[in-house]
C-alpha cells in the first residue's frame, strides 16, 4: 500500500483534526464508548463500541459536513450548499447547513428510505428525488451546483470532510489510550482516513483495519492497482458502504496508513447487526455493523483492546425486518420448511401440536390444497419457524419425520 509514498505531506494533518475538533465543540457529541463482554469473550481481549449510531443525525457525516460547510467563505456561503446522498450523508449536510444559517439542497434517489427523507427535511433541506441509484444522484447534484454555483458538498472525497471524520479517531485515543486495534468500515474512505490521519500520529503503533462488504469492495482491487479503479453495479444491503470507486483524497491517505481491509458477506452482516440488538441493546445499520461483521468472522485476527466504530444506526424499518429475519437464518433460528399432510379437520392442528411439543415457535403458516402436484387427499403446508439454533433446527425436523409428515425442504 504505497500509492503516496512519494509525497512530502499529507492532505490531511493532525494539526487540521484538532482544529476540527475545537470547530465542532458544542456541535458533535462525544459519542459514547461501550464495551461488549459477548465479543471480548470471542476475540480474547476486551473490545469496546464507539457509538456513532448515537451521534446527533444518527451517524458520524455530521462532523465532516459541518467542518467543510464552516469553512466556505461569506460569498460561498451565500450561495447554498449542495449534496447527494441516500441518507446519512444527506441529514449531515441538512443540519450542518441549518446551524450555520445556509441554505442546502440534498438530491437523493427515488428508493431512498421514507424515514431518511422525512428527516433530511426536518433537518431543513430541500429534498430533490432523482435517479434510482446514487450515481445519477450524484449526477444532478453536481449539474445543479454548476448551474446554480451552489457548492457541492462530497461526501469523503475533500480534506475538511475528512478532517472532521477524523475526530472520531481523537475520541477513542482519549476514551480508549490502551487501544491496540481500530476496525472501521469503509466505503467512500472518509471516515477510515480521518481516523487513519488522527490516530496515525499520536499512536503509530495502532492497528487500522477497514472493512468493506464483499459486493461492493472497492478498495482491495484498488489498492493492488496503485489507483482508485470501480467495482461497477455494487451490491449490498449496506447503502452506508456502498460505493463503487474509492475518492482520491481518502485513497491516498488510506493507502499509507490503514493496515488492512477486510471483506464481510451479507450473512456475517445480519449476524452482526443482530447482534449489536440483542446484545448491546444498540440499533446499528449495516454499514455500521461491518466492524463487528469483521470481528465475528474472524475473531483470532484482532490484537485487543479493540474498538470497533458503529459508524451508524440510521436504518429503514422495513429493511431492519428483514435483516433480522436473514440474520437469524444465519445463526440457525430461523427455519422455513415445506411438508405433505392428509388434507382432513385437525391435520393442521396436529402439526401444530408436534411442533409445540419440541418448542418451535410457529410465525407464519401457508396452506396450499389445489395444486397439480398433490394428491387427491394431501395439502402443503409451509411453515416458518423460530428455533433455538442449528441443533434445535435438527430436532424439529426429525420430529416431523418421526411423527410421520414428509418433509420436503
Amino acid at each position: 500500500m504505497s500509492y503516496r509514498k512519494a509525497d512530502p505531506l499529507p492532505p490531511v494533518t493532525l494539526d487540521d483534526v484538532r482544529g476540527a475538533q475545537k470547530m465542532l465543540t458544542g456541535v458533535a457529541r462525544v459519542t459514547a464508548m461501550e464495551g461488549s463482554r459477548h465479543l471480548s469473550q470471542l476475540v480474547g481481549a476486551p473490545v469496546h463500541f464507539k457509538c456513532e449510531n448515537l451521534q446527533r443525525t444518527g451517524s458520524f457525516k455530521l462532523r465532516g459536513a459541518y467542518v467543510r460547510i464552516a469553512g466556505l467563505l461569506p460569498e460561498e456561503r451565500a450561495a447554498g450548499v449542495v449534496a447527494a446522498s441516500a441518507g446519512n450523508h444527506a441529514q449531515g449536510v441538512a443540519l450542518a447547513s441549518a446551524l450555520l444559517g445556509v441554505g442546502s439542497t440534498v438530491f437523493m434517489p427515488h428508493g431512498a428510505p421514507l424515514p431518511k427523507i422525512s428527516a433530511t427535511r426536518d433537518y431543513g433541506a430541500e429534498v430533490r428525488l432523482h435517479g434510482q441509484v446514487v450515481d445519477e444522484t450524484l449526477a444532478a447534484a453536481q449539474e445543479y451546483a454548476a448551474e446554480t454555483g451552489a457548492v457541492f458538498i462530497h461526501p469523503f472525497d475533500h480534506a475538511d470532510i475528512i478532517a472532521g471524520q477524523g475526530t472520531v479517531g481523537l475520541e477513542i485515543l482519549e476514551q480508549c489510550p490502551e487501544v491496540r486495534t481500530i476496525v472501521v468500515g469503509i466505503g467512500g474512505g472518509g471516515l477510515a482516513a480521518g481516523i487513519a490521519v488522527a490516530v496515525k500520529a499520536i499512536r503509530p503503533d495502532v492497528r487500522i483495519v477497514g472493512v468493506q462488504a464483499v459486493g461492493a469492495a472497492a478498495y482491495p482491487p484498488s489498492l493492488a492497482a496503485g489507483r482508485p479503479v470501480s467495482v461497477h453495479n455494487p451490491a449490498t444491503m449496506a447503502d452506508g458502504i456502498k460505493v463503487g470507486r474509492p475518492g482520491d483524497v481518502p485513497f491516498r491517505i488510506i493507502g499509507d496508513l490503514v493496515d488492512e481491509v477486510r471483506t464481510v458477506t451479507e450473512d456475517e452482516l445480519s449476524t452482526a447487526l443482530l447482534l449489536c440488538l440483542e446484545r448491546a441493546k444498540l440499533v446499528v445499520e449495516p454499514a455500521g455493523a461491518s466492524p463487528v461483521a469483521a470481528l465475528l468472522s474472524d475473531p483470532g485476527a484482532f490484537e485487543g483492546p479493540v474498538v470497533a466504530v458503529l459508524s451508524g444506526g440510521n436504518v429503514d424499518p422495513v429493511l431492519m425486518q428483514r435483516v433480522l429475519r436473514h440474520g437469524m437464518a444465519a445463526q440457525g433460528r430461523y427455519l422455513a420448511v415445506r411438508l405433505r399432510l392428509t388434507d382432513r379437520p385437525g391435520a393442521l392442528a396436529t402439526l401444530l401440536g408436534v411442533l409445540s411439543v419440541v418448542d418451535a415457535n410457529v410465525l407464519d403458516v401457508s396452506h396450499v390444497r389445489t395444486d397439480p402436484r398433490l394428491g387427491l387427499t394431501e395439502a402443503e403446508v409451509e411453515l416458518h419457524l423460530e428455533t433455538k439454533g442449528p441443533t434445535h433446527c435438527a430436532e424439529v425436523g426429525q420430529a416431523l419425520r418421526e411423527a410421520g409428515y414428509t418433509v420436503i425442504a
